[in-house]
C-alpha cells in the first residue's frame, strides 16, 4: 500500500459515497433540531498513508456555510464530539473504508486529531486509522 494507490481508491466520488453530504444536515438536524443552523458543511478528504505508522490519514473538512461563522462555531471541540455521535458514525466509516480496501488490509484503531484551523472557512478535523495488511 502506498499513497499514490490509495488515491486511487478513495478519489473524490468515492469520499462522498463514504460521508455523503446529507450526513451533515442529519447532525444538525439531531444537534439543533433543525439543519439549517449548522455553520458548516463537512466533508472527508484523504490525506495519505504513512507507510512508518501503518496509517491511513483522512480529514473531516469543516467548511463554512455562506453567512455564517465557522471562528464562532467552537470547532475544537468537536473531536470528542464526533467520535461519539451516531449520525458521523466514526466507527461505521471506518469499516467502509476497510471495505473499499478490498481485502489488502484491517483497520483496528482510529483516532481523531485535534481540530487545525486551515483558514477562516476551512477547519479540518484529522481521522488516524491504523491499518494492519492482510
Amino acid at each position: 500500500m502506498n499513497t499514490q494507490s490509495l488515491r486511487s481508491i478513495f478519489t473524490d466520488k468515492v469520499l462522498a459515497e463514504l460521508f455523503p453530504a446529507q450526513r451533515t444536515n442529519d447532525f444538525f438536524e439531531a444537534l439543533f433540531g433543525d439543519a439549517t443552523e449548522g455553520a458548516y458543511d463537512i466533508k472527508l478528504s484523504f490525506q495519505g498513508y504513512n507507510e512508518g505508522a501503518s496509517a491511513l490519514q483522512f480529514n473531516l473538512d469543516l467548511i463554512e456555510r455562506p453567512g455564517c461563522c465557522l471562528v464562532c462555531s467552537l470547532t475544537y471541540g468537536l473531536p470528542e464530539v464526533f467520535s461519539r455521535h451516531p449520525v458521523i458514525n466514526i466507527k461505521g466509516l471506518v469499516n467502509d473504508i476497510q471495505e473499499k480496501l478490498g481485502g489488502q488490509a484491517v483497520c483496528t484503531v482510529w483516532k481523531l486529531g485535534h481540530t487545525v484551523q486551515q483558514g477562516k472557512s476551512l477547519h479540518s478535523i484529522p481521522l488516524t486509522i491504523t491499518v494492519h495488511p492482510v
